[in-house]
Order: structure tokens, then sequence, then C-alpha cells
């Protein structure tokens, strides 16, 4: 046992997370929660491949270095797993369509699904274990996340910088079998990288896009560290200089639980349905009901939006513009509702003209306001009202208890349109397969490498 810094024989809180999950098995979860967990990695991909011409995604596969054998999704670019994990994740983040946990407000995937995806390359690691290290590493950082983050937090620090390494640290740890110790340095090292500015949707900067892509290159450089003998604080999460001292300035909790009761983190996970700031889409889904009842968005006189106090005071989240670019876009939840009651649909072309007339004349009509119902339904339920008041005096109103979450069949449907836009039909179809059978693999490194373009490809697609 571990002694802590006063000498009260307590177990670490890093040691007793990396204790409770090293010994468990894909076996040890529900058919459902396996189930999510390939949903999520789908829906990672996706993203990935459908936001690889970005112009962030372009300049994280720019500065990837050569000569290691880890895959860049959608490239013919093999680079080193650390790297790999960079460009993935911010590939992955491009669209601002990442998967979501409302609780930590964080965005696992996006760092645990890279890292893992670069470790499978590295080492034997079959398709059950990779699973079952997902499911770890969403369950540890949600659970840090709840502990951690307040709504005063969030507006300076990005949660998914702050809570994700770690998490991604006890995945990884668990993917490639390493010992108790280690796993607990892993966390220790990985949480020393936690980090992640808001000022971007302040200041219109590309900063977000790259936070993930730090998170998952580090955490699988604490890995790497763990595993060659490196010693981490065990006390990084609860020591007095640790996490939660730096970043709540509060004592951390007595214990971090992971799977209590049997209930897993990942659960509480939605795949978002647009491509929008996770605060903005229940408010988006409103606005859409109430286009449906408008001839023309000119009849509108003034337009009220209710949603939790979490929403209305993340950053970004109450901006009226100027929008300089579509990240301020969407972030906003005015914008957001104006696109799609201008627009009658939600889709990623509602923000591709910041300056459309229609839209900039709803924002400034717009009031965002913090509802106590749904303030307190949060997190549990994010709910959102959008009120329109007619220039004739009628209302028309729509509210959504919670947010509607993309389906499986949604989630499956813009996975084949994106990676068989990059791939090909047939191999985006084999790709689901190898995820949808990964229990079953001998090589989990098979599903990073059916993402790979070869050389040939890579020339004639530049062609076309």
């Amino acid at each position: 046992m571990t002694i802590g810094p006063t000498g009260s024989g307590k177990i670490s809180l890093a040691r007793q997370m990396a204790r409770s999950v090293l010994a468990r098995g894909l076996g040890d979860f529900a058919p459902e929660v396996v189930a999510k967990a390939k949903l999520c990695l789908l829906d990672f991909l996706s993203c990935a491949f459908e936001a690889g011409h970005h112009p962030w995604s372009r300049q994280a596969v720019a500065i990837a270095q050569g000569g290691g054998n880890a895959t860049i999704v959608g490239t013919s670019q093999l680079s080193s797993p650390a790297d790999a994990a960079f460009a993935n994740a911010v590939m992955g983040h491009g669209l601002v369509r990442e998967d979501m946990h409302a609780a930590s407000i964080a965005h696992h995937g996006v760092v645990i699904w890279p890292a893992l995806l670069a470790l499978s390359e590295q080492a034997p690691l079959r398709g059950d274990r990779l699973l079952a290290a997902a499911i770890i590493g969403y369950e540890t950082g949600a659970r840090i996340g709840r502990a951690l983050l307040t709504s005063d937090l969030a507006r300076l620090y990005r949660p998914t910088g702050l809570v994700a390494p770690p998490g991604a640290a006890l995945a990884g740890s668990f993917a490639l079998g390493l010992s108790e110790d280690q796993a607990t340095s892993a966390i220790a090292i990985a949480a020393n990288t936690s980090s992640g500015l808001n000022e971007w949707p302040h200041a219109g900067g590309s900063d977000m896009y790259f936070h993930p892509g730090f998170a998952a290159s580090n955490a699988i450089k604490a890995i790497g560290l763990a595993a060659a003998g490196a010693f981490g604080s065990e006390t990084i999460l609860e020591g007095e200089a640790g996490l939660f001292a730096a970043y709540r300035r509060q004592a951390a909790p007595e214990s971090i639980a992971l799977f209590p009761d049997g209930e897993c983190e990942i659960m509480a996970v939605y795949n978002k349905p647009v491509p929008a700031c996770n605060f903005a889409q229940t408010a988006a889904q409103a606005a859409l009901r109430v286009s449906h009842e408008l001839a023309s968005a000119e009849e509108i006189d003034r337009i009220v939006i209710r949603a939790p106090d979490a929403a209305v005071r993340y950053p970004g989240c109450d901006s009226t513009g100027p929008y300089r670019n579509a990240l301020q876009a969407k972030m906003s939840i005015p914008f957001s509702v104006a696109a799609t009651l201008a627009r009658g649909e939600i889709e990623e072309e509602n923000y591709a003209e910041l300056d459309d007339a229609d839209i900039i004349r709803l924002v400034a009509i717009t009031d965002l306001k913090a509802d106590a119902g749904f303030t307190a339904a949060f997190p549990g339920r994010q709910g959102a009202e959008v009120t329109v008041q007619l220039r004739d005096g009628r209302t028309i109103r729509h509210a959504l208890p919670d947010v509607i979450a993309a389906t499986p069949a949604d989630i499956r449907a813009r996975f084949r349109r994106a990676a068989a836009a990059v791939l090909d039909a047939d191999r985006a179809r084999r790709l689901e397969q190898l995820i949808d059978h990964c229990e079953q693999l001998g090589n989990a490194g098979d599903i990073a490498a059916q993402c790979r373009l070869n050389a040939t490809e890579r020339v004639l697609r530049s062609a076309s």
C-alpha cells in the first residue's frame, strides 16, 4: 500500500482508480455498453474522415513526423504514436460534432480513440481489450470531470483538456497490460499535462481544435514514460498542489469510484446530431420545430431562448457576433437558433455564411436567458425552449426537455458517407465490419490500418 503525504495510509485517488479496473475484461460490461463503445468509435472516425480537409486538420497532419508506424486517418502517412494521436484527435474534433459527456462538459472520445488506435499499432492488442480500455477511459475522465468541473471553472479552462488526459492514460495502461504502479504513474504524469484555456471563443482563435490533440499525444507519452519506469506523483489529483487544488481550489473527494453499482459513464455520453457546441444542440432542435410553423423568417419580430445556466455561461455560447469564423458561430446559441430558423434545417451549411443578412438580423433580436427548471435538470437532462414572437402578434413556442441524440442509424449513415468519400464503399464497409466484430479481432491494429490510404490512392485523390 502506498502511504499518502500525511502518513495516513490512504491510497491515492490515482491508485484507487488503477487498482479498480486493471483486472477487468470486456465480459464485465453489459452488451449495450459494448455496443455504445462501438458506435462511439464509428462516430469518431466519421468526424475524422469528414474533417480531414479542414485547415486545422491539414496543419496537424503537416507537423507529424514520419518514420513511425502509426496511421493518420484518411492519409497514407505513418507517424509516431504521439504525432498520429495528435493529428487524429484534431481531425476528430474538426467538425465540432464529437461525442459529449454533459456532466463533465467534456469530449472524451476525441482523446481516448486516437490514443488507443495509435497504441494498437505498436503492440499486440486484441479487439476485446481495445473496447474494454475505451470504456475504462470514458469512465475515468468522466468521473474525474464530475467531481472537478464547475461552470465557473469551465469559463476559464477547457474541460476536455483537464480531465481527458488521465482517462486516456488509464485506458492505454489497461490496453498494454501495465502494472498497477505503472498505471498509477501514467495517470499522474498525464494529469501534469492537463491544460487548455478558453480564450478562443472570445478571440476567434482555432486553439480549441488542438486541445484534444495535446491531450491524446500527452497521454501516449505519459503511458510510455510510465512503462519505461518513470515515477509519477500519485497524489497528483488530491495533493496540496494537485489537480483539484490547482483548478477547483478545493479538496478532492475521498474517493472517485469507477463503475459504481455497475453504472458506466459511457452510457451518459451522447452523439451530437448537430455540428455545433453541445449547449447549442437542444435549442437548435427546438428552433427547427418552430421553423416548421413559419411561413418565412421575415415574420419574426423577437426570439427568446431559455437554456440551463451552464449553457448560458459557457464561453462563446451567448455571442451575438461579429463572427470571425465558423467556430465562433458554432459556439453561439443565438447564431445556431437564428440559422436554423432562417434556413429551416440544421446542417453544416448553417455555418457557411457568417454575414448572411437574414441570420444576422435574427441574432440581433434574440435574447438568451437562463431558465431555473432547465438549470435544475442539468446535467441529467439538457433542455431548452425557443419562443418566437411574430410581427402579427402571434407567438410560436417549442421546448424540449433534453437533447435528442443522433440515433445509431444516424451514426452509421454519416459514417458510411464520410468513410466511403475518403476510402471507397468497399473499404468503408470492411472498416464498419471490423468495428462491429471488434471483440473477435486478434489484432485491433487492423482497424487503424483500414483507415489508411496507400500511396497510389493518395495520388489519385489529390489529382481528382
